[in-house]
């Protein structure tokens, strides 16, 4: 599996066309989805778990209703910058997932995304711990995405 940078992502997918982005958990996957012009990243779903292909088969199927062309990857890296065994987790998801559907994907930064979110929901929503449980997942999806999609725009 090939991993893009970002411009790589944007030349070698059609316009108009959004990207989700995956928050890859233990034991959930937080899924966003950006718009078609590619600004604004939306949480969209959560996924549990079960068995890899499963877990796959939910995340292509998700891109096909959305017609969307690529995926961001959370990449959850060691505050010092250097991979882990969920980095290695990540990145094992997405090479597996290649072998089912050649899928366009980048890995993004997501250092403290999860921290930053709960933060947000705690502080600016107010949502006790249930409530935030229910869309902390796929809001860190969004995190990721939107990140991913303000450096491209710079």
């Amino acid at each position: 599996m090939t991993v893009l940078t970002l411009e790589e992502l944007a030349a070698a997918t059609p316009p108009g066309t959004p990207w989700l982005g995956l928050d890859l958990g233990e034991k959930t996957i937080g899924v966003a989805a950006s718009d078609a012009t590619r600004i604004i990243a939306s949480p969209l779903e959560l996924i549990r778990k079960t068995k890899f292909t499963d877990d796959a088969k939910a995340v292509l199927k998700l891109m096909d209703g959305r017609k969307a062309s690529g995926l961001i990857i959370g990449l959850p890296l060691n505050m010092d910058g250097t991979e882990g065994p969920r980095a290695q987790s990540c990145r094992a998801f997405a090479r597996n997932l290649q072998r089912i559907r050649e899928v366009p994907c980048v890995f993004q930064d997501e250092r403290l995304s999860t921290a930053a979110v709960e933060r947000f929901l705690i502080e600016e929503l107010d949502l006790n711990r249930k409530r935030r449980a229910n869309v902390v997942d796929r809001t860190a999806a969004a995190w990721i995405l939107q990140g991913a999609l303000d450096r491209l725009r710079g």
